[in-house]
């Protein structure tokens, strides 16, 4: 096992630049991957690129363009309006994007056994379900398993954020020192408006709900 290095699904968003530093005081080394899939809000790849050129980490971005084909949705599809606000557990919102977690996930294993790593970590968190049934810890070790058989070689999947809700999440960006970067330089809006967003969109409505509920319960504000 190789335990100083990690590759981090990274999209510049609030939860996986939370753990781009997190990941960097646990690994020596740490690569990031990002994914261009056509969506709206690109902007958070050169958010990624930005964030990781700052911080000294290494960055790769992969085309997964494929996506926007086989799979229509709001995050891709100019023609569908992405929902507002928060959406009920027992939907699925027209955001998701079916498969995507899946083959990201995929193709950083693929990446990481070629620089003999195995550690792959990524910002899903089941506590925050926004309906995304790859989200869910169920799924994360299953697909742990199928690497492993795939490609005859020991992946380790991470997921730190799992059993964190947002606010939580804000906590720890708070106690690893970067809130600021995290508010201010991070893109998790689905309509690609960086920091606090468009104010609209789930993405944003579970953010700016999250950061509410991290000031009264932590900062006690």
């Amino acid at each position: 096992m190789n335990k100083n290095s990690c590759v981090l699904v990274f999209s510049g968003g609030q939860d996986s630049t939370t753990l781009l530093f997190h990941a960097k005081k646990l690994y020596k080394e740490v690569i990031a991957i990002s994914f261009n899939y056509g969506q709206k809000h690109s902007l958070e790849l050169e958010c990624a690129k930005e964030l990781c050129r700052k911080n000294e980490v290494e960055h790769h971005i992969l085309d997964m363009g494929l996506l926007n084909q086989l799979a229509p949705n709001a995050l891709t599809r100019s023609d569908l309006e992405v929902e507002k606000g928060e959406v009920a557990e027992d939907e699925v919102p027209n955001t998701f994007v079916d498969g995507r977690n899946m083959i990201f996930l995929t193709f950083a294993g693929v990446f990481a056994k070629q620089r003999d790593i195995n550690v792959i970590m990524t910002g899903v968190s089941q506590s925050d379900f926004s309906g995304y049934p790859d989200c869910r810890d169920v799924f994360i070790k299953s697909l742990n398993t199928t690497l492993n058989l795939a490609m005859d070689y020991t992946f380790v999947l991470e997921t730190p954020l799992m059993w964190l809700d947002k606010a939580e999440t804000w906590n720890m960006a708070y106690e690893l020192g970067v809130l600021d970067i995290i508010k201010n330089e991070t893109l998790t809006c689905y309509n690609g408006v960086v920091g606090n967003g468009c104010g609209d969109c789930p993405a944003c409505a579970l953010r700016k709900n999250g950061y509410l509920e991290f000031k009264e319960k932590f900062l006690k504000v």
